[in-house]
């Protein structure tokens, strides 16, 4: 089992810049691919970001291709979200999951387990 922890919300001026973090305890931190995913107010939670256990696979929504960048260091136990030109449409609470599987998975159902979520919020 493994316990995620997430930080680095806030509010951001559109166009703005924003790192987040998720810091993993519990099981060996790279037995698992890492999730990103947020839901907005009123909204399903949707896929954000993917990445396999040793970071060389990468996965992102159409929506925010080019502009976020997930990273790990499986060393300091520590899954990143790096969020570019940010947009008001990007406002929502973000949650930072685990899976166990061998691959990346882009579905909710795929994650076993979730942080507790951080918010994130864009002016215009």
């Amino acid at each position: 089992q493994v316990q995620l922890v997430e930080s680095g919300g806030g509010l951001v001026q559109a166009g703005g810049s924003l790192r987040l973090s998720c810091a993993a305890s519990g099981r060996t931190f790279s037995s698992y691919a890492m999730g990103w995913f947020r839901q907005a107010p009123g909204k399903e939670r949707e896929f954000v970001a993917g990445i396999s256990r040793s970071g060389g696979r990468r996965y992102y929504a159409d929506s925010v291709k080019g502009r976020f960048t997930i990273s790990r260091e499986n060393a300091k136990n520590t899954v990143f979200l790096q969020m570019n030109s940010l947009k008001p449409e990007d406002t929502a609470v973000y949650y930072c999951a685990a899976d166990d599987a061998l691959g990346v998975g882009v579905r909710r159902a795929e994650y076993e387990y979730w942080g507790q979520g951080t918010q994130v919020t864009v002016s215009s």
